[in-house]
């Protein structure tokens, strides 16, 4: 599933740049994707583009978020740092947590791989239209390993 979600990504740039589900399907099948991998995909962006329209985008500076046993088993202490992280560096804002948080409760299996998660909380930009800085694109696509120290 995250294949064709980063596929999505990288081809449209905005979610009302893609096809209705069915062209969508028919166009991800002539690409290769599976279709018990292209249904799981689309169910979880109907899922994102729900959360999306009831996105506000601001909540109090002294809010605090507190992970339930359930979040915290399956999230996973890296994804949870890595949410941190985001937030604490002030591109994360906790409606937008809020929603990686649900589209990450929605993935099957735990706890979350923490590329996986990089995966969905770069939908979740995506699908508010919203572009993260050269840095958090960094963070999101640039392997640990890879990265260059100066």
């Amino acid at each position: 599933m995250f294949d064709v979600l980063v596929y999505l990504y990288e081809t449209y740039w905005r979610p009302d740049a893609c096809p209705d589900h069915a062209q969508l399907a028919r166009k991800l099948t002539a690409v290769g994707f599976e279709n018990d991998e292209i249904q799981e995909a689309l169910n979880w962006l109907d899922g994102l583009a729900a959360a999306g329209e009831s996105y506000q985008g601001e909540q109090s500076a002294h809010a605090m978020r507190v992970y339930s046993a359930a979040e915290i088993e399956h999230l996973g202490e890296p994804s949870i740092g890595f949410i941190s992280f985001l937030e604490s560096a002030g591109v994360l804002p906790g409606p937008m947590r809020e929603m990686v948080i649900d589209r990450a409760m929605a993935i099957p299996g735990a706890p979350m791989d923490l590329e996986d998660l990089k995966i969905i909380v770069l939908m979740v930009f995506w699908c508010l239209g919203e572009e993260p800085d050269a840095l958090i694109l960094d963070e999101l696509f640039v392997a640990p390993e890879d990265r260059l120290i100066h």
